[in-house]
Protein backbone atom coordinates (compact mmCIF):
# COMPACT_ATOMS: atom_id res chain seq x y z
CA UNK A 1 0.00 0.00 0.00
CA UNK A 2 1.09 3.94 -0.39
CA UNK A 3 2.40 5.36 2.43
CA UNK A 4 -0.17 7.97 3.47
CA UNK A 5 1.98 9.46 5.80
CA UNK A 6 4.41 10.64 2.73
CA UNK A 7 1.72 11.73 0.90
CA UNK A 8 0.25 14.38 3.81
CA UNK A 9 4.25 15.36 4.61
CA UNK A 10 4.66 15.90 0.82
CA UNK A 11 2.37 19.31 1.11
CA UNK A 12 5.00 20.66 3.71
CA UNK A 13 8.81 21.54 2.90
CA UNK A 14 11.20 18.69 4.60
CA UNK A 15 14.23 19.89 5.75
CA UNK A 16 17.75 17.80 6.90
CA UNK A 17 18.33 14.65 4.76
CA UNK A 18 14.89 14.29 3.97
CA UNK A 19 15.45 17.31 1.40
CA UNK A 20 14.53 16.10 -2.15
CA UNK A 21 17.50 15.89 -4.87
CA UNK A 22 17.76 19.66 -6.25
CA UNK A 23 16.86 19.96 -9.58
CA UNK A 24 19.17 22.56 -11.35
CA UNK A 25 17.34 23.46 -14.81
CA UNK A 26 19.56 24.42 -17.51
CA UNK A 27 22.37 23.06 -15.54
CA UNK A 28 25.10 21.95 -18.00
CA UNK A 29 24.90 17.98 -18.53
CA UNK A 30 22.22 15.88 -16.69
CA UNK A 31 24.17 15.13 -13.75
CA UNK A 32 24.58 18.57 -12.95
CA UNK A 33 20.66 19.33 -13.79
CA UNK A 34 19.69 16.13 -11.47
CA UNK A 35 17.09 13.59 -12.04
CA UNK A 36 13.48 14.33 -12.42
CA UNK A 37 12.28 12.17 -9.47
CA UNK A 38 8.11 11.77 -10.07
CA UNK A 39 7.52 7.92 -9.14
CA UNK A 40 5.35 7.45 -6.06
CA UNK A 41 7.71 4.91 -4.52
CA UNK A 42 10.66 4.48 -2.82
CA UNK A 43 13.33 8.13 -2.75
CA UNK A 44 12.49 11.10 -1.98
CA UNK A 45 10.33 12.48 -4.91
CA UNK A 46 11.84 16.14 -6.38
CA UNK A 47 8.47 17.51 -8.14
CA UNK A 48 5.33 18.27 -8.16
CA UNK A 49 2.85 15.61 -9.82
CA UNK A 50 3.40 11.98 -11.11
CA UNK A 51 4.52 10.51 -14.29
CA UNK A 52 2.92 9.25 -16.82
CA UNK A 53 0.60 12.38 -17.88
CA UNK A 54 -2.85 12.17 -18.18
CA UNK A 55 -2.63 8.57 -17.81
CA UNK A 56 -1.50 8.69 -14.37
CA UNK A 57 -5.14 8.47 -13.14
CA UNK A 58 -5.43 4.83 -14.87
CA UNK A 59 -2.37 3.83 -13.05
CA UNK A 60 -4.01 4.64 -9.88
CA UNK A 61 -6.80 2.75 -10.71
CA UNK A 62 -4.89 -0.30 -11.83
CA UNK A 63 -2.90 0.30 -8.38
CA UNK A 64 -6.78 0.44 -6.96
CA UNK A 65 -8.12 -2.78 -8.45
CA UNK A 66 -5.30 -4.81 -7.31
CA UNK A 67 -3.42 -5.38 -10.97
CA UNK A 68 -0.58 -3.37 -10.60
CA UNK A 69 2.11 -3.22 -7.72
CA UNK A 70 2.29 0.30 -6.13
CA UNK A 71 6.04 -0.59 -5.70
CA UNK A 72 7.02 -1.59 -9.53
CA UNK A 73 9.78 -0.63 -11.07
CA UNK A 74 10.01 -0.90 -14.63
CA UNK A 75 12.72 -2.68 -16.22
CA UNK A 76 14.85 -0.12 -19.07
CA UNK A 77 17.16 -2.47 -20.36
CA UNK A 78 15.89 -2.95 -23.55
CA UNK A 79 14.33 0.73 -23.84
CA UNK A 80 16.89 2.57 -25.07
CA UNK A 81 15.97 5.52 -27.60
CA UNK A 82 16.10 3.45 -31.24
CA UNK A 83 18.38 6.95 -32.41
CA UNK A 84 20.40 9.23 -30.50
CA UNK A 85 19.24 12.78 -30.03
CA UNK A 86 21.17 15.57 -28.16
CA UNK A 87 22.88 17.05 -26.66
CA UNK A 88 22.26 20.64 -27.82
CA UNK A 89 23.18 24.05 -26.79
CA UNK A 90 19.70 25.07 -26.39
CA UNK A 91 19.46 22.44 -23.58
CA UNK A 92 21.59 24.77 -21.16
CA UNK A 93 20.22 27.81 -19.05
CA UNK A 94 16.62 28.37 -17.88
CA UNK A 95 14.46 29.64 -20.51
CA UNK A 96 14.92 27.51 -23.41
CA UNK A 97 13.48 24.70 -22.86
CA UNK A 98 10.62 25.18 -20.40
CA UNK A 99 7.75 22.33 -20.68
CA UNK A 100 9.63 19.25 -20.99
CA UNK A 101 12.69 17.06 -19.73
CA UNK A 102 15.82 17.19 -22.48
CA UNK A 103 17.41 14.26 -20.68
CA UNK A 104 14.31 12.67 -20.77
CA UNK A 105 14.96 10.01 -23.14
CA UNK A 106 18.24 8.84 -21.60
CA UNK A 107 17.63 8.88 -18.16
CA UNK A 108 18.47 4.98 -17.85
CA UNK A 109 21.81 5.81 -18.46
CA UNK A 110 22.58 9.51 -17.47
CA UNK A 111 21.07 8.17 -13.86
CA UNK A 112 21.81 4.47 -13.46
CA UNK A 113 23.48 5.15 -10.31
CA UNK A 114 20.44 6.81 -8.70
CA UNK A 115 17.62 4.49 -10.50
CA UNK A 116 19.54 1.36 -8.64
CA UNK A 117 19.49 3.43 -5.37
CA UNK A 118 15.68 3.02 -5.38
CA UNK A 119 15.21 6.18 -6.65
CA UNK A 120 11.47 6.53 -8.55
CA UNK A 121 12.86 7.62 -12.20
CA UNK A 122 11.47 6.91 -15.42
CA UNK A 123 11.96 8.46 -19.17
CA UNK A 124 9.49 10.71 -19.81
CA UNK A 125 10.49 10.89 -23.55
CA UNK A 126 10.58 7.33 -25.55
CA UNK A 127 11.87 7.24 -29.21
CA UNK A 128 11.03 3.98 -31.72
CA UNK A 129 11.16 3.44 -35.06
CA UNK A 130 8.18 2.42 -37.20
CA UNK A 131 6.05 2.46 -40.51
CA UNK A 132 2.69 4.42 -41.15
CA UNK A 133 0.34 3.97 -43.86
CA UNK A 134 -2.23 6.82 -44.98
CA UNK A 135 -5.02 5.98 -46.94
CA UNK A 136 -3.99 9.86 -48.87
CA UNK A 137 -0.65 8.15 -49.76
CA UNK A 138 -2.44 5.74 -52.24
CA UNK A 139 -3.80 8.66 -53.81
CA UNK A 140 -0.87 10.43 -53.91
CA UNK A 141 1.05 7.61 -55.31
CA UNK A 142 -2.19 7.17 -57.85
CA UNK A 143 -1.81 11.02 -58.94
CA UNK A 144 1.60 11.01 -59.04
CA UNK A 145 2.47 13.89 -55.89
CA UNK A 146 4.59 10.72 -53.91
CA UNK A 147 6.95 8.45 -56.01
CA UNK A 148 7.87 5.55 -53.41
CA UNK A 149 11.68 5.23 -53.26
CA UNK A 150 11.82 1.82 -51.45
CA UNK A 151 13.38 4.24 -48.01
CA UNK A 152 11.40 7.07 -47.40
CA UNK A 153 8.51 5.41 -48.93
CA UNK A 154 7.87 1.92 -49.75
CA UNK A 155 5.79 0.75 -53.02
CA UNK A 156 3.57 -0.39 -51.20
CA UNK A 157 2.84 3.45 -49.78
CA UNK A 158 4.55 3.33 -46.22
CA UNK A 159 6.57 5.71 -44.97
CA UNK A 160 9.38 4.76 -42.40
CA UNK A 161 9.56 7.35 -39.62
CA UNK A 162 11.27 7.61 -36.59
CA UNK A 163 8.44 7.90 -33.66
CA UNK A 164 8.82 10.07 -30.89
CA UNK A 165 6.63 10.49 -27.80
CA UNK A 166 7.04 13.66 -25.01
CA UNK A 167 5.53 14.02 -21.80
CA UNK A 168 5.59 17.60 -20.38
CA UNK A 169 7.78 18.70 -17.92
CA UNK A 170 6.72 21.88 -16.63
CA UNK A 171 9.74 24.15 -15.26
CA UNK A 172 7.40 26.68 -13.05
CA UNK A 173 9.61 29.71 -13.11
CA UNK A 174 10.74 29.75 -16.80
CA UNK A 175 7.06 28.59 -17.63
CA UNK A 176 6.27 31.49 -15.87
CA UNK A 177 8.58 33.98 -17.61
CA UNK A 178 7.80 32.52 -21.22
CA UNK A 179 4.03 33.48 -20.30
CA UNK A 180 5.18 36.59 -18.85
CA UNK A 181 3.52 35.96 -15.53
CA UNK A 182 4.40 36.15 -12.43
CA UNK A 183 5.37 32.26 -10.86
CA UNK A 184 3.10 32.77 -7.48
CA UNK A 185 0.41 33.89 -9.27
CA UNK A 186 0.62 31.04 -12.03
CA UNK A 187 0.85 28.42 -9.28
CA UNK A 188 -2.28 29.74 -7.33
CA UNK A 189 -3.73 29.72 -10.32
CA UNK A 190 -2.86 26.22 -11.36
CA UNK A 191 -4.18 25.06 -8.15
CA UNK A 192 -7.18 27.09 -7.45
CA UNK A 193 -8.37 25.92 -10.68
CA UNK A 194 -7.89 22.15 -10.63
CA UNK A 195 -9.89 22.29 -7.79
CA UNK A 196 -6.78 22.08 -5.72
CA UNK A 197 -5.07 19.09 -7.44
CA UNK A 198 -1.33 19.70 -6.08
CA UNK A 199 -2.10 21.52 -3.08
CA UNK A 200 2.21 21.67 -3.48
CA UNK A 201 1.76 24.27 -5.98
CA UNK A 202 1.27 26.92 -3.57
CA UNK A 203 2.91 25.08 -0.37
CA UNK A 204 6.01 23.78 -2.14
CA UNK A 205 8.02 26.97 -3.40
CA UNK A 206 10.99 24.50 -3.03
CA UNK A 207 9.62 22.62 -5.89
CA UNK A 208 10.47 23.94 -9.47
CA UNK A 209 9.25 21.41 -11.76
CA UNK A 210 5.85 19.75 -12.31
CA UNK A 211 4.54 17.12 -14.27
CA UNK A 212 0.93 18.16 -15.44
CA UNK A 213 -1.71 15.81 -15.87
CA UNK A 214 -2.41 16.74 -19.55
CA UNK A 215 -1.94 15.30 -23.25
CA UNK A 216 1.55 14.44 -24.74
CA UNK A 217 3.55 15.20 -27.68
CA UNK A 218 4.07 12.77 -30.24
CA UNK A 219 6.70 13.59 -33.21
CA UNK A 220 7.58 11.76 -36.45
CA UNK A 221 10.49 12.17 -38.43
CA UNK A 222 11.01 11.42 -42.24
CA UNK A 223 14.38 10.73 -43.57
CA UNK A 224 17.72 10.83 -41.06
CA UNK A 225 16.65 12.62 -37.30
CA UNK A 226 20.26 14.01 -37.49
CA UNK A 227 18.80 16.19 -40.92
CA UNK A 228 16.81 18.19 -38.16
CA UNK A 229 20.16 19.47 -37.02
CA UNK A 230 22.38 19.62 -39.31
CA UNK A 231 22.87 23.04 -41.66
CA UNK A 232 23.67 21.32 -45.12
CA UNK A 233 20.09 20.16 -45.05
CA UNK A 234 16.85 21.31 -45.74
CA UNK A 235 14.00 20.83 -42.90
CA UNK A 236 9.76 20.34 -43.79
CA UNK A 237 7.88 20.92 -40.85
CA UNK A 238 3.94 20.72 -39.89
CA UNK A 239 3.15 21.71 -36.13
CA UNK A 240 -0.69 19.85 -35.93
CA UNK A 241 -2.65 20.56 -32.87
CA UNK A 242 -5.57 17.52 -32.36
CA UNK A 243 -8.57 17.38 -33.65
CA UNK A 244 -9.93 13.87 -33.51
CA UNK A 245 -12.89 14.41 -35.40
CA UNK A 246 -11.31 15.14 -38.37
CA UNK A 247 -7.66 14.02 -37.82
CA UNK A 248 -9.06 10.06 -37.00
CA UNK A 249 -12.70 10.26 -38.54
CA UNK A 250 -12.67 12.01 -41.50
CA UNK A 251 -15.11 15.21 -40.75
CA UNK A 252 -15.31 17.31 -43.28
CA UNK A 253 -16.21 20.57 -41.16
CA UNK A 254 -12.45 21.41 -40.47
CA UNK A 255 -9.19 21.42 -42.74
CA UNK A 256 -7.62 19.48 -39.89
CA UNK A 257 -7.03 16.11 -41.54
CA UNK A 258 -6.44 17.48 -44.97
CA UNK A 259 -3.40 19.96 -44.03
CA UNK A 260 -2.27 17.17 -41.30
CA UNK A 261 -1.99 14.65 -44.64
CA UNK A 262 -0.62 17.59 -46.67
CA UNK A 263 1.58 18.20 -44.40
CA UNK A 264 3.11 14.70 -44.37
CA UNK A 265 3.22 14.58 -47.77
CA UNK A 266 5.59 17.60 -47.69
CA UNK A 267 7.70 15.77 -45.11
CA UNK A 268 7.79 12.92 -46.97
CA UNK A 269 9.16 14.71 -50.29
CA UNK A 270 11.70 17.05 -48.29
CA UNK A 271 13.01 13.41 -47.09
CA UNK A 272 13.35 11.78 -50.19
CA UNK A 273 15.48 15.20 -51.52
CA UNK A 274 17.93 14.44 -48.74
CA UNK A 275 16.71 16.74 -46.04
CA UNK A 276 14.28 15.97 -43.13
CA UNK A 277 10.09 16.09 -42.75
CA UNK A 278 8.64 16.76 -39.17
CA UNK A 279 5.31 16.57 -37.49
CA UNK A 280 4.69 17.70 -34.77
CA UNK A 281 1.48 16.67 -33.12
CA UNK A 282 0.32 18.05 -30.06
CA UNK A 283 -2.50 16.59 -27.79
CA UNK A 284 -4.84 19.98 -27.71
CA UNK A 285 -8.48 19.19 -28.50
CA UNK A 286 -10.94 21.64 -29.69
CA UNK A 287 -8.22 24.32 -29.68
CA UNK A 288 -7.45 23.00 -26.05
CA UNK A 289 -11.19 23.30 -24.88
CA UNK A 290 -11.77 19.68 -24.77
CA UNK A 291 -14.30 17.50 -27.31
CA UNK A 292 -16.99 18.14 -25.17
CA UNK A 293 -16.66 21.64 -25.54
CA UNK A 294 -16.11 21.34 -28.83
CA UNK A 295 -19.26 19.72 -30.19
CA UNK A 296 -21.58 21.90 -28.13
CA UNK A 297 -19.96 24.79 -30.16
CA UNK A 298 -20.68 23.02 -33.54
CA UNK A 299 -24.72 22.49 -31.96
CA UNK A 300 -24.58 26.20 -31.07
CA UNK A 301 -23.04 26.92 -34.75
CA UNK A 302 -25.74 24.85 -36.22
CA UNK A 303 -28.51 25.92 -34.49
CA UNK A 304 -28.19 29.80 -35.00
CA UNK A 305 -31.38 31.01 -36.43
CA UNK A 306 -28.77 32.73 -38.86
CA UNK A 307 -27.34 30.11 -39.92
CA UNK A 308 -23.72 28.91 -39.35
CA UNK A 309 -22.00 31.72 -41.17
CA UNK A 310 -18.24 33.03 -41.15
CA UNK A 311 -19.58 35.81 -39.22
CA UNK A 312 -20.98 34.31 -36.15
CA UNK A 313 -18.24 31.36 -35.90
CA UNK A 314 -16.20 33.28 -33.17
CA UNK A 315 -19.25 34.37 -31.38
CA UNK A 316 -20.81 31.05 -31.14
CA UNK A 317 -17.29 29.71 -29.38
CA UNK A 318 -17.17 32.30 -26.89
CA UNK A 319 -20.46 32.11 -26.08
CA UNK A 320 -19.95 28.10 -25.07
CA UNK A 321 -16.34 28.71 -23.65
CA UNK A 322 -15.96 31.94 -22.69
CA UNK A 323 -12.82 32.37 -25.14
CA UNK A 324 -11.87 31.68 -28.58
CA UNK A 325 -9.06 29.59 -27.74
CA UNK A 326 -7.23 28.08 -24.76
CA UNK A 327 -3.80 26.93 -26.53
CA UNK A 328 -0.51 28.52 -25.88
CA UNK A 329 1.88 28.39 -28.78
CA UNK A 330 4.26 30.03 -26.65
CA UNK A 331 5.35 26.72 -25.33
CA UNK A 332 5.50 25.01 -28.68
CA UNK A 333 8.92 25.70 -29.84
CA UNK A 334 10.65 23.44 -26.96
CA UNK A 335 10.73 20.37 -29.15
CA UNK A 336 12.62 22.65 -31.65
CA UNK A 337 15.37 23.63 -29.23
CA UNK A 338 15.07 19.89 -28.05
CA UNK A 339 16.29 18.66 -31.76
CA UNK A 340 18.80 21.04 -32.05
CA UNK A 341 16.75 23.03 -35.17
CA UNK A 342 17.14 27.01 -35.42
CA UNK A 343 15.48 26.94 -38.84
CA UNK A 344 12.58 25.57 -40.99
CA UNK A 345 12.76 25.53 -44.54
CA UNK A 346 9.31 24.79 -45.28
CA UNK A 347 6.90 25.79 -42.42
CA UNK A 348 3.32 23.32 -43.36
CA UNK A 349 0.83 26.59 -42.01
CA UNK A 350 -0.13 29.74 -42.44
CA UNK A 351 -0.89 30.59 -38.36
CA UNK A 352 0.85 33.54 -37.27
CA UNK A 353 0.08 32.17 -33.68
CA UNK A 354 2.79 29.53 -34.46
CA UNK A 355 4.99 31.57 -36.73
CA UNK A 356 5.24 34.01 -34.23
CA UNK A 357 5.98 31.43 -31.16
CA UNK A 358 8.97 30.22 -33.58
CA UNK A 359 10.34 33.45 -34.65
CA UNK A 360 10.32 34.90 -30.79
CA UNK A 361 12.21 31.60 -29.90
CA UNK A 362 14.73 32.62 -32.38
CA UNK A 363 13.54 29.79 -34.96
CA UNK A 364 13.56 31.44 -38.58
CA UNK A 365 11.17 29.93 -40.81
CA UNK A 366 11.83 30.48 -44.78
CA UNK A 367 8.56 29.43 -46.43
CA UNK A 368 5.15 28.74 -45.12
CA UNK A 369 3.28 26.20 -47.05
CA UNK A 370 -0.61 26.72 -47.49
CA UNK A 371 -2.95 23.99 -48.03
CA UNK A 372 -3.96 23.96 -51.71
CA UNK A 373 -7.68 24.56 -52.54
CA UNK A 374 -8.76 21.32 -54.08
CA UNK A 375 -8.20 19.35 -50.29
CA UNK A 376 -10.64 21.77 -48.39
CA UNK A 377 -13.62 20.09 -47.47
CA UNK A 378 -16.90 21.80 -48.75
CA UNK A 379 -18.19 22.66 -44.89
CA UNK A 380 -14.94 23.79 -43.94
CA UNK A 381 -15.13 27.06 -46.00
CA UNK A 382 -17.40 28.78 -43.11
CA UNK A 383 -14.15 28.58 -40.75
CA UNK A 384 -11.44 29.00 -43.55
CA UNK A 385 -13.75 32.65 -44.68
CA UNK A 386 -14.22 33.86 -40.55
CA UNK A 387 -10.27 33.36 -40.08
CA UNK A 388 -9.31 35.26 -43.26
CA UNK A 389 -12.22 37.81 -42.60
CA UNK A 390 -10.28 37.95 -38.78
CA UNK A 391 -6.98 38.31 -40.35
CA UNK A 392 -5.53 35.25 -37.94
CA UNK A 393 -3.16 33.52 -40.67
CA UNK A 394 -1.58 35.57 -43.33
CA UNK A 395 -1.80 35.08 -47.30
CA UNK A 396 2.42 35.48 -47.41
CA UNK A 397 4.04 32.22 -48.24
CA UNK A 398 7.72 33.73 -47.76
CA UNK A 399 8.52 34.68 -44.45
CA UNK A 400 10.60 38.58 -44.04
CA UNK A 401 11.81 40.29 -40.68
CA UNK A 402 8.72 42.39 -40.79
CA UNK A 403 6.29 39.26 -40.70
CA UNK A 404 6.66 39.04 -36.56
CA UNK A 405 5.92 42.57 -35.64
CA UNK A 406 3.21 43.07 -38.75
CA UNK A 407 1.70 40.02 -36.81
CA UNK A 408 2.10 40.58 -33.15
CA UNK A 409 -1.39 40.50 -31.12
CA UNK A 410 -2.99 38.33 -33.77
CA UNK A 411 -4.88 35.57 -31.83
CA UNK A 412 -5.75 31.73 -32.70
CA UNK A 413 -6.07 30.33 -35.90
CA UNK A 414 -6.17 26.51 -36.15
CA UNK A 415 -3.83 25.94 -39.54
Amino acid sequence: MTDIRHIVLATHPPSGSRKPAEINWGAPGAQARGPVIGGMSGGQRNVIGAHSGSYGVYRALAIASGDLSPVHRPDLALTRPSTTIGPFPQWEGEDKIVSMDPYGHIVADMFAKEFAAGAPIQPTIAITKARIMLPEFKDALRDGRLVPDGHILTPGGEANVTKIAIEPVWYLPGLARRLKENEVSLRRALDEYTGGMFPELVTRSDLKVFLPPIGSITLYIFGEPHALWSKDHRVACRVHDECNGSDVFGSDICTCRPYLTHGIEECVIEAQNGGAGLIVYNRKEGRALGEVTKFLVYNARKRNPAGDTAEAYFERTECVAGVQDMRFQSLMPDVFHWLGITHIDRFVSMSDMKYNALAEQGITVGERVPIPDALLPGDAHVEMDAKKAAGYYTDQTVSTPEDLSATKGRGLDDY
